[in-house]
């Protein structure tokens, strides 16, 4: 199997981080130090090499380092599927984020045409428990990771569903004003829910093949009243958007697509649900689902994804953090987990590479360890 990893990383003015380098090797990258330390903020920092806002979310301006405010850049040097890329996403103050890839400017779209990462961070914790749109940017991460275009399809029904909700709010009747939107809506609505089906095939796939201490879940897509059965087709969609717009002027908002939907979990061995299970359950069945999309993606993408993975052992007893690793080491991903101290990375020996960060007057500072 091919590799998918970054030899070089480079941080410039970002988040904590003046500058920081790290050189790797493929091995995963165990980062420890103290809450507060910057840790975290090299992780989002890779998950800025991927398209979309990355795992805080965050906009452009919110990661330039304070107080300097002068923008911020990351750039690596990643292997993937026996070739080598040069990639640098970066915004300038004031400046709208801008992607390079071996030296030319390219779409964030192109970031997933050449690699895949991941990540489970501490706010994810309570996906099963918290709302509905929670467990769709959950699903469509999985998603974009199997199709790249998927985000762009996304922005193009919510983009046309925004006009369409303006419309509503504004209580335009007239149908030949709402035809074009809902035909775009529908087209790209039926195009999300067939991506999101085929990554659910693809995850259940891939926990039902492994051999794991992980629980597996059940998984569903779900569409909340008045759409419990929701259009699988564009056609069908259409009609629907068409036939509820007396329902959605009253409501003055779209009520029904895919941008309801909702993806169910139940502790498969168990049968109960996800948000019913106990808050170690609800961890294992997120790693679960994190290792499981990793198999897949192995398969289909031709190399495992990069895995990004913040106080992922923190919660788990021995036994599970050592399957953890063992899981990581053998699909040969390169994963970057944070931890408190290096204890919590004792099973993995010199499977890994260590890196302690530093803080010092909010400055992060970046050391690289030997195997403890």
């Amino acid at each position: 199997m091919s590799a998918l990893f970054l030899s070089e990383l480079t941080l410039s003015h970002f988040r904590s981080h003046k500058r920081a380098a790290i050189t790797a090797d493929g091995r995963p990258v165990a980062i420890y130090g103290a809450n507060g330390a910057g840790k975290t903020n090299i992780l989002e920092a890779i998950s800025m090499l991927s398209p979309g806002r990355g795992l805080r979310r965050a906009g452009v301006d919110d990661i330039a380092r304070r107080p300097e405010s002068l923008g911020w850049k990351v750039s690596g040097v990643l292997h993937s599927l026996h070739h080598t890329h040069d990639i640098e996403t970066s915004a300038d103050a004031g400046a709208s984020r801008t992607v390079r890839i071996d030296d030319k400017t390219a779409a964030q779209v192109a970031l997933g045409r050449i690699g895949r990462i991941l990540w489970l961070i501490p706010a994810m914790d309570r996906l099963w428990i918290e709302g509905a749109e929670g467990r769709r940017r959950f699903l469509d991460r999985a998603t974009l990771s199997f199709e790249p275009r998927h985000a762009e399809i996304v922005l193009t029904y919510e983009k046309a569903m925004r006009e369409r909700n303006r419309l509503l709010k504004d209580m335009v009747r007239d149908a030949h004003w709402y035809a074009a939107l809902e035909n775009q809506m529908a087209e790209a609505g039926a195009q999300i829910h067939a991506n999101r089906q085929d990554a659910l095939i693809a995850l259940t796939a891939a926990q039902d093949a492994a051999q794991t201490v992980f629980p597996t879940a059940s998984l569903a897509l779900t569409h909340p009243e008045p759409a419990c059965d929701a259009p699988e087709d564009a056609d069908a969609l259409r009609a629907t958007f068409a036939e509820g717009r007396l329902r959605d002027l009253a409501a003055g908002r779209t009520l029904s697509g895919p941008h309801r939907a909702d993806l169910d979990a139940t502790f498969a061995a168990k049968g109960v649900a996800a948000k019913d299970c106990s808050t170690g359950e609800q961890k294992a069945l997120l790693i679960s689902l994190i290792l499981a999309n990793a198999r897949a993606l192995a398969s289909d993408f031709g190399a495992p994804p990069i895995l990004l993975l913040d106080e992922v052992a923190a919660h788990l007893d021995a036994t599970r953090r050592a399957a953890l690793y063992d899981e990581i080491t053998a699909l040969g991903a390169q994963a970057w987990m944070t931890g408190t101290g290096p204890e919590l990375f004792a099973e993995l020996g010199a499977r890994a590479q260590y890196v302690e960060v530093t803080e010092t007057d909010g400055t992060s500072t970046v050391h690289e360890r030997p195997a403890p």
